[in-house]
């Protein structure tokens, strides 16, 4: 393999860049041609908020680099965002808190992110349109028609799959959440999974699940794209949109649905914390000394090391803080199954809450300070870090 230095391989990457941008650019203009026009027009809409011509360039700017994608690219993602309300949206809930619509509608000011959210072409979604009953069906049929094959299907919560399906009964001629999820889904362009319920089953698939709940991808047999969280970042959903406007296609997806350009490191390798970590800096009890100076958290039970997420990049609350630097640790929201394998150890951990794989943190940092690399996490969440006596102290193990 190439690297950055070699002619041949940069001109290699430049090609590859260019036929992207040339693909982009026609798949801009089709969609131009073929989707209605824009609803709201996002320069109108940034204005009208207060949003600067300077401050969208600078939204532009760091978007293009949370998409992994070079600094060519910001015109196009600059003109995929004004096509945002052009693309239509079918957004279904299921076995949910409707905490994630809710997580996209909280700002406590304009910014492009939620400006773009305000815009977006939602054809159906029952908790913000007036329609109830029978005309909420006949909205819902209407985008199907209107829409066959070009509508983003968004699904929030998770399928109950016990009693053929019957543990949720929607609409006015009581299908089931499975008839409901097949029938849209088998019409769409894509399908986006927002938040942990409908990306692996969170809560409702919970021990002993007596709804037999699950994520869509596995009711259906479909692939999704997994938009993971409790509830998740926005700015994954709406880079996600971008994607799709951008490519035609989905992004690149890590081996359980997620984006990897938004899941592709761990929470513990961007978190602020991360240095307390390396000095061996512990929290040992809530409100001690440590706490009061920012200390890591993993002896509390931070799962942020097994837990894939960039959580302390994008931050919430208009990226203003996130769970961690507010002082609790990362619970695993984005992993699979986290409520039955992260949950439990939301206290401190000693070597036993892990099936005795994992030695004092204490060695762990001190192991750090001399080593160079240690403290192996892995994708699913599983992790078995052994340490031996000090002179065996760079031997580690995992398990995939």
């Amino acid at each position: 393999m190439g690297t950055a230095r070699d002619p041949l391989y940069r001109e290699t990457v430049k090609k590859q860049y260019e036929e992207w941008f040339s693909h982009c650019q026609s798949h801009l203009d089709r969609m131009e041609s073929e989707l209605p026009p824009p609803r709201v027009e996002l320069q109108e809409a940034l204005a009208s908020q207060g949003v600067s011509r300077r401050d969208f360039i600078k939204w532009t700017t760091a978007t293009t680099a949370l998409l992994m994608l070079p600094p060519m690219f910001k015109p196009l993602v600059a003109r995929a965002a004004e096509q945002f309300s052009r693309l239509p949206v079918v957004w279904l809930h299921f076995a949910e808190c409707t905490g994630c619509s809710e997580a996209f509608l909280r700002t406590s000011y304009p910014n492009v992110d939620s400006i773009l959210l305000d815009t977006i072409s939602l054809e159906y979604h029952e908790t913000l349109m007036a329609a109830a009953g029978y005309q909420a069906e006949q909205n819902l049929e209407k985008a199907l028609a209107d829409f066959n094959g070009k509508f983003v299907c968004v699904i929030e919560g998770a399928l109950p799959r016990g009693l053929d399906g019957k543990y949720l009964t929607l609409g006015p001629k009581g299908k089931t959440g499975i008839t409901l999820a097949k029938e849209v889904t088998s019409k769409a362009a894509a399908v986006v999974c927002i938040g942990a319920c409908a990306c692996y089953g969170n809560v409702q698939a919970a021990k002993p699940n007596p709804t037999d709940a699950a994520g869509i991808g596995e009711v259906l047999g479909i692939k999704t794209v997994n938009i993971a969280g409790c509830p998740p970042n926005p700015a994954n959903f709406v880079g996600t949109v971008l994607h799709y406007l951008l490519f035609g296609g989905l992004p690149a997806l890590d081996s359980i649905g997620r984006p990897v350009w938004a899941y592709g490191t761990r929470v513990h390798d961007y978190c602020e914390r991360r240095p307390h970590y390396d000095a061996a800096e512990f929290v040992a009890e809530w409100g001690d000394a440590g706490a009061a100076k920012g200390w890591c958290l993993y002896k509390m039970g931070c799962k942020g090391p097994y837990t894939y997420a960039n959580c302390p990049k994008v931050r919430f609350n208009d990226a203003v803080s996130w769970p961690v630097m507010a002082g609790h640790g990362c619970i695993g929201c984005t992993e699979p199954g986290f409520w039955d394998t992260m949950a439990p150890l939301e206290k401190p951990i000693d070597e036993k809450t892990i099936g005795g794989g994992e030695k004092t943190v204490d060695t762990i940092g001190k192991v750090l300070l001399g080593a160079t690399v240690v403290g192996i996490g892995v994708h699913a969440g599983l992790t078995a870090i052994r340490h031996k006596d000090n002179d065996n102290a760079d031997e580690t193990s995992h398990k995939a």
